[in-house]
């Protein structure tokens, strides 16, 4: 009776050591996916900062100005 009970017990340790090797691993597999995602993140607001500087920089004289125009020939 009590080697069945012991035989038991070890089998519960046995698992839970397998279920705790596997949830480590599948933290690392997260860590390191969203280490990858916050280096994408940053490269992509240096990229949009880079973006909207030249926006605003940009010379507005290359726009039409309305009100010198001609009105276009349907009207």
């Amino acid at each position: 009776m009590k080697d069945d009970m012991l035989t038991s017990l070890l089998q519960r340790i046995d698992d839970l050591e397998c279920k705790v090797a596997f949830q480590e691993q599948t933290i690392d597999e997260l860590n390191e996916a969203l280490s990858h995602q916050q280096l994408l993140i940053t490269k992509m607001q240096d990229q949009m900062k880079y973006v909207v500087g030249k926006v605003k920089n940009m010379d507005t004289s290359n726009l039409a100005d309305p009100s010198q125009e001609t009105p276009p020939p349907h009207y």
